[in-house]
């Protein structure tokens, strides 16, 4: 049996998440100033940079490092894509399907800056060895937790659902930036497979 490590199959890579600011609402920093107050018993929570109630498109996309393609092969694992995910240039894209996001200042102490649920429904990556075809899809991604989650199946036949898959390591995300065709991007974030999904592959 292969035995899994932790750290042995990280996408140790720069994550980047892409959606449409068409439902984006913003607001400046003027409007922050009355949620907090020294005389406040707790701190409020401050309004958002941006809030997207509903988020449509674009995807969320995983460099895949060299790291990564070298311990597959040294453990006999052939990668795939699944659904509606796409491989270019490297980067696995995942489609956004639907969540929400509010994004706070970073300057400020308010954590996590980044909140809120981030769905791909339909898409995956798969893993082969042999015989055996396992299957990571649907994933959840909780910025707030720094959590991924997902189904797993095995051969065609589910073994579990929203299993937490991947840790989040935002420590090198970098602020929220403008792209083209009214796109948010946030890029920098790296994914770890987490001790669940290594023993559920194990």
């Amino acid at each position: 049996m292969r035995n899994i490590a932790k750290t042995s199959i990280s996408l140790a890579a720069a994550g980047l998440l892409a959606f449409s600011l068409a439902a984006c609402s913003t607001t400046s920093e003027s409007s922050t100033s009355s949620t907090s107050s020294p005389s406040s018993s707790a701190e409020s929570t401050p309004t958002p940079v941006a809030s997207i109630p509903s988020l449509t498109g674009v995807d969320t996309a995983v460099l895949l490092d060299s790291n990564f393609a070298a311990a597959l092969t040294s453990l006999g694992l052939t990668p795939g894509t699944v659904g509606t995910a796409t491989l270019t240039d490297g980067s696995l894209h995942f489609p956004i399907t639907g969540g929400n996001v509010d994004y706070y200042d970073p300057a400020q102490k308010y954590r996590p800056y980044v909140q809120g649920t981030i769905k791909h429904e339909g898409s995956g990556f798969s893993l082969t060895a042999g015989d055996t075809v396992v299957d990571l899809t649907n994933f959840t991604i909780d910025p707030g937790t720094s959590k991924l989650y997902g189904d797993v199946a095995v051969n065609g036949t589910t073994a579990v659902t929203q299993a937490l898959l991947f840790d989040l390591h935002g420590g090198t995300l970098k602020p929220l930036q403008t792209g083209p065709n009214d796109t948010a991007i946030l890029e920098g974030t790296t994914v770890h497979i987490s001790a669940d999904a290594a023993g559920l592959l194990n």
